[in-house]
C-alpha cells in the first residue's frame, strides 16, 4: 500500500470513527461500524493503525488514536495466524512502545495509554520471548508508561480464556512463569516509585501516582508475586507498609484494601501480622469513619477485618486483646445503620466461621469451653446488633399495593438463618430465648413496639429446629399474650407493616404448633389469630401454613364446637376471593383434617358437607348465568364470577384430595363419601353441560376437582362412570384445545381400567377422543410443535389405556392403538422437548408392555390376545418407528434436546 492509498484509507477511517461516535442517524452509525469491522479484519489494518499512532505532530484526534490502539489489540488477540509474520512482530512491538512513550502524559487521555499497553501485553503473551523482550525495552519508557504496562501485564495472565481466544492454558502458564521471573525487579521499581516526593513531579499528581502504584501492586499480588516470600519477611515489606499507610488516604483507600485483602487470602501466616494492627485500625480508622458515617471506609475495613478473621479463626478464638478488638470493630460495623444492609451482610461469613470453629469437634473440650465462655458476651451483643439491623423500619409497598420489605433486607434476613442457629447453639437455647424476650414490654395494645416484637419472632422462627431438638422448657405465655392482642384487632386496624408482624407470628406458630397446641386454652386464640393473618396477602401464606399445622397437631382439641365455628368462619371468608389459590388449598386441607377428627359421625358428615357447600355456592352462581343470559352482558361481573367459581372448584379439589388420605386410614367412611359425592357430582355435571366450559381456567378447575373426587371416592363412582366419560369426551370434541379433558379421561382409566365390565366404555371413549380433528391433524412434527400440551395429554391417555385396560379392550381398539403409535413416532421428531419426550415415553411404554407379553408366553402367544395385537402393530409400524426415532435422536431436532438425551 503506497502513501496515497494509506492517506486515503486513514481519511476514510477518520470519517467512519467520527460517524460511529457522533452521527445521530442510526443507519449511518451501523454502516460505519460494519466498515470498521471489515477494516479491522483486513491485512491493511496493521499498517493503518500503526501509521496513525506514529503520525507526526499534531497527532490525530484522540478518538481516532484510541480506535487505532484498540484495533491493534483486537487483531493481536484474534484467533488464528493474525500476527503479521515473525519478522514484523518486533516492528509492531517497537511501534507500540514508541506510542506508549509518546502518549503517556497529558494532554493524551489516560484510556489511550491503557489501550496501547493492553496491545503490548497481548503481543508479549503470543510472541516468542515476548515478556523478556518487553522488559528489556522498559527502561527506555517514562515511569507513567512503565507503571501502566506493569499493571495490565499480569491481568493478561489471569484473563478468562473465553474472552481472549487463541491462547491455551500451557501458553498462559509459560507467560505467568516468565512474568514472575521479573517480579523482584517490578517490586523494586514500585518501591522506588512509592518513595518519590512531590518534588520528583513527572506530571502525575502524588495522590494519583500512589493510586496507580497500588493498582499495579494489586495486579502482581493476584498473579502471585509474593508466593515465595516468607510471611515474616512480607509482614515488614516496605510495599505492605505503603499499602497500610494508604488506608489513611481516601483517594487510594479502596485499592489499598484490595491489596491487603488479596494478600491475607493468599498468605496463611500473614493474618497474624494484621491481627496485631487491629487496635490501630479500630481506633484510628474505623471509629472516625463511624462517627463521620463514611460508608466507603467502613465497608472496606469490614471487608479486610473479615478476611483476616476468616483466615485465622484459631487466633481469633484465643481471645487476645487484638482478637477482641477485631470482634468489637466488626460488631460496630454490624450495628452501623445505612440505607442498605451490605456492610452488615459482609460480616456474616466471619461470624459463622468463628462460631463453627468454637463449636467444632476438632478443638479439645477445655479449650472450646474457654473460648465459648470468652465469646458469649460478644455473640450476645452480636444478636442485639443483628436484631436491630433486621428490623423493618420502612413501609414499602409492592406493585399490588401490599406492604413488603425492601429486597436487600429480605436477602439479609435469608442470609441470617445460619448465623442465628450458630448463636443459639453458642448461647444455649434458654439463654437465646431469654435474650429474645427480655425487653420487659408493656402489653397495652397501643404501646407495643411491634417492629421490635416482629424481628424477635422472626429470630425465634429461624432457630425452631434447634430449639425443638433441644427440648428445653419453653414458656409460651408471652407469645400467647401477643397473639391475643393481634387476634382482637379490627379489620380497620389491620394495615401497613403490621401484617409483617402477623407473618412472623404465623411462622412461629407453624414452627412450634405442637408445643403451643398442647394447652386446650390456646387453640381458639391461635385460630382467631390465623383468621386475622390470613386476610392479607403478605401474611396469608404463613398463617395458612400455621393453621394446617395447628389442625394436625391439635387433633385432641380442634374438634371442640367453639374451634369448629372459627374454622367455618375462616372457610366462609375465602368467598371474597382475595387469597392465592395455594393458600386457599392449604386452608381447606387444614379444615378437612380437623373435621375428619370429629368423633360424632353425623356431625362429621354434616360438617364436611357444610365445608363443601361454602364452595358450592360460588360454583352454582356461574351456572345460574346460563339461565339468565343478561348477567353475561357485564364483563366485569362475569369475570369475577368465573374467578370465584374457579376458586370454589380448587377448594373442592383440595377437600377431596385430603379426604383420599383420610379414607385409606379409616377416618372417613363410605357414608360420608356418598353424601359428598351426592353434592359434588350434580354440580360438576351441570358445569360440564354449560357453555362456560369454553373458559380454559374453569375447564381445568372442573377437571382437577373431578380427578380428586374420583381418586377419593373410588368405587362409588362406578355408577357414574358412563356419564363422566361422556361429559369428558363430549367437551373435548367441543373445545379441542383444552387438553385437561384428555388428562382427566386418562385418570379415569388409570383408576377403573382394571374392571372388565367397563372395557367397551373405554373403547368408545378412545374412539370418540381419537375422532377429534385436533388429534387427526397430529401427523407432522410441525403440528406437534404447535400443540405440545395436546401431544403430551394424548400420549398420556394412550399410555394409560395400554397399561390399564382389559385385554378385550386392547384387542378391540388395535386399529386405534396403531394410529396412536404412528402419531407418537411422528411426534418424537418434534423440536418441542416436552412433546417429543412425551411421545418417546409412550413408545417406550408400548414396547415394554409388548415385551412383557412375549416373556409371559415365550413359546406361543395365543391368537386374539393383546400381545399378538401389539406385536402386529409393531410389525406394521416398525420401519416408520425406527426411522422417526433415529431422526429424533440424531437429526436436527435432536440438537434442542441434547442436554436431556
Amino acid at each position: 500500500m503506497d502513501a496515497g492509498e494509506a492517506s486515503e484509507l486513514q481519511a476514510r477511517l477518520a470519517a467512519a470513527v467520527h460517524a460511529l461516535n457522533h452521527d445521530a442517524n442510526p443507519s449511518v452509525r451501523l454502516a460505519a461500524n460494519q466498515w470498521l469491522l471489515a477494516l479491522q479484519g483486513s491485512p491493511q489494518g496493521w499498517a493503518v493503525a500503526t501509521g496513525l499512532l506514529a503520525a507526526p505532530d499534531p497527532p490525530p484526534p484522540a478518538d481516532l488514536l484510541f480506535f487505532a490502539a484498540q484495533m491493534l489489540r483486537r487483531k493481536i488477540q484474534s484467533p488464528g495466524p493474525a500476527l503479521p509474520g515473525a519478522g514484523l512482530a518486533p516492528q509492531l512491538l517497537d511501534a507500540l512502545l514508541l506510542a506508549a512513550r509518546r502518549f503517556c502524559a497529558a494532554p493524551a487521555p489516560r484510556q489511550l495509554l491503557t489501550q496501547i499497553c493492553l496491545a503490548l501485553s497481548a503481543l508479549a503473551l503470543r510472541a516468542e520471548g515476548g515478556v523478556d523482550g518487553l522488559f528489556a525495552r522498559m527502561p527506555h519508557l517514562p515511569a507513567p508508561a512503565v507503571l501502566e504496562l506493569l499493571t495490565v501485564l499480569p491481568e493478561e495472565a489471569a484473563q478468562d480464556q473465553a474472552g481472549d481466544t487463541g491462547v491455551d492454558a500451557a501458553t498462559r502458564c509459560r507467560f505467568t512463569r516468565e512474568l514472575l521471573a521479573h517480579a523482584p525487579a517490578v517490586l523494586e521499581f514500585l518501591h522506588s516509585q512509592s518513595e518519590k516526593v512531590p518534588a520528583d513531579d513527572d506530571g502525575v499528581p502524588l495522590h494519583e501516582r500512589n493510586r496507580r502504584i497500588l493498582r499495579c501492586l494489586l495486579s502482581w499480588v493476584r498473579v502471585g508475586c509474593f508466593s515465595e516470600t516468607p510471611a515474616t519477611t512480607l509482614a515488614t515489606h516496605p510495599l505492605l507498609t505503603f499499602s497500610f499507610n494508604s488506608l489513611q488516604v481516601p483517594f487510594s483507600f479502596d485499592v489499598a484494601i484490595e491489596v491487603m485483602t488479596e494478600l491475607v487470602s493468599q498468605q496463611k501466616e500473614l493474618p497474624e501480622a494484621f491481627l496485631i494492627k487491629m487496635p490501630y485500625i479500630r481506633e484510628v480508622l474505623l471509629l472516625p469513619a463511624l462517627a463521620n458515617r463514611t460508608e466507603k471506609i467502613i465497608a472496606g475495613l469490614a471487608c479486610l477485618m473479615c478476611e483476616v478473621g476468616q483466615a485465622a479463626p484459631a487466633l481469633v478464638a484465643e481471645g487476645g486483646s487484638q482478637a477482641l478488638a477485631l470482634a468489637d470493630a466488626l460488631l460496630r460495623c454490624v450495628a452501623f445503620t445505612s440505607e442498605d444492609w451490605e456492610i452488615a451482610d459482609s460480616t456474616l461469613q466471619f461470624w459463622c466461621s468463628l462460631a463453627h470453629f468454637i463449636l467444632g469437634t476438632d478443638v479439645n473440650t477445655a479449650k472450646r469451653n474457654a473460648s465459648q465462655e470468652l465469646f458469649l458476651p460478644v455473640f450476645s451483643s452480636l444478636l442485639d446488633a443483628l436484631l436491630f439491623r433486621a428490623q423493618i423500619d420502612t413501609d414499602e409497598h409492592g406493585t399490588d399495593g401490599a406492604p413488603c420489605i425492601p429486597d436487600e433486607l429480605a436477602q439479609f434476613r435469608m442470609n441470617l438463618e445460619e448465623l442465628l442457629v450458630d448463636i443459639c447453639l453458642l448461647l444455649g437455647t434458654p439463654a437465646y430465648i431469654n435474650k429474645l424476650f427480655s425487653r420487659g414490654w408493656e402489653f397495652s395494645s397501643q404501646s407495643v413496639p411491634w417492629k421490635e416484637v416482629e424481628v424477635r419472632m422472626y429470630a425465634l422462627s429461624m432457630v425452631a429446629d434447634t430449639i425443638l431438638q433441644d427440648e428445653s422448657p419453653f414458656d409460651f405465655s408471652m407469645i400467647m399474650r401477643f397473639v391475643n392482642i393481634l387476634s382482637s384487632r379490627t379489620p380497620v386496624e389491620l394495615n401497613g407493616s403490621l401484617f409483617m408482624v402477623y407473618k412472623s407470628f404465623g411462622d412461629v406458630i407453624g414452627s412450634y404448633s405442637k408445643w403451643l397446641s398442647s394447652s386446650q386454652s390456646n387453640i381458639k386464640p391461635l385460630l382467631l389469630f390465623c383468621a386475622s393473618g390470613i386476610s392479607k396477602s403478605v401474611s396469608s401464606n404463613a398463617c395458612s401454613l400455621a393453621l394446617r399445622k395447628l389442625c394436625e397437631d391439635a387433633s385432641s382439641f380442634i374438634h371442640e364446637p367453639q374451634n369448629l365455628e372459627v374454622l367455618f368462619w375462616i372457610s366462609e371468608g375465602m368467598d371474597k376471593g382475595n387469597l392465592r389459590l395455594e393458600d386457599e388449598e392449604e386452608i381447606v386441607s387444614a379444615i378437612t383434617h380437623a373435621l375428619s377428627s370429629v368423633h360424632d359421625k353425623e356431625l362429621r358428615k354434616s360438617s364436611l358437607a357444610r365445608l363443601l357447600c361454602s364452595s358450592y355456592s360460588a360454583v352454582e352462581k356461574i351456572i345460574d348465568i346460563d339461565r339468565d343470559n343478561s348477567l353475561r352482558q357485564n364483563p366485569a361481573t362475569y369475570t369475577q364470577s368465573l374467578d370465584l367459581a374457579v376458586r370454589g372448584l380448587y377448594r373442592m379439589s383440595a377437600l377431596f384430595g385430603h379426604l383420599s388420605t383420610q379414607t385409606t386410614s379409616g377416618l372417613v367412611d363410605d357414608d360420608i363419601i356418598l353424601v359428598l359425592l351426592g353434592i359434588v357430582w350434580p354440580l360438576l355435571e351441570k358445569l360440564f353441560r354449560s357453555s362456560h366450559m369454553e373458559n380454559v381456567s374453569l375447564s381445568a378447575a372442573v377437571c382437577r376437582s373431578l380427578s380428586s373426587a374420583i381418586h377419593s371416592c373410588g368405587q362409588h363412582f362406578d355408577v357414574l362412570l358412563h356419564k363422566v366419560l361422556e361429559c369428558l369426551s363430549t367437551n373435548f370434541l367441543r373445545f379441542q384445545r383444552h387438553d385437561c379433558f384428555l388428562r382427566t379421561s386418562a385418570n379415569v382409566i388409570e383408576e377403573f381400567g382394571h374392571k372388565e365390565e367397563f372395557g367397551a366404555l373405554f373403547v368408545r371413549t378412545f374412539e370418540t377422543l381419537s375422532s377429534a380433528s385436533s388429534i387427526l391433524t397430529l401427523n407432522s412434527s410441525y403440528t406437534c410443535d404447535q400443540e405440545p400440551d395436546l401431544v403430551e395429554a394424548y400420549t398420556y391417555f394412550t399410555s394409560m389405556f395400554i397399561r390399564c385396560c382389559p385385554k378385550e379392550a386392547i384387542v378391540a381398539s388395535s386399529s386405534l392403538l396403531e394410529l396412536s403409535f404412528q402419531k407418537a413416532a411422528i411426534c418424537s421428531t418434534a423440536m418441542h422437548r416436552g412433546a417429543a419426550l412425551a411421545a418417546m415415553s409412550y413408545i417406550s411404554c408400548f414396547l415394554e408392555v409388548a415385551l412383557a407379553a412375549v416373556l409371559e408366553s415365550p413359546e406361543c402367544i395365543p391368537n386374539g390376545s393383546p400381545g399378538v395385537a401389539r406385536i402386529q402393530i409393531l410389525a406394521r409400524c416398525g420401519e416408520g418407528l425406527l426411522s422417526n426415532v433415529l431422526y429424533a435422536l440424531l437429526g436436527v431436532s435432536a440438537l434442542s434436546r441434547v442436554s436431556i438425551i
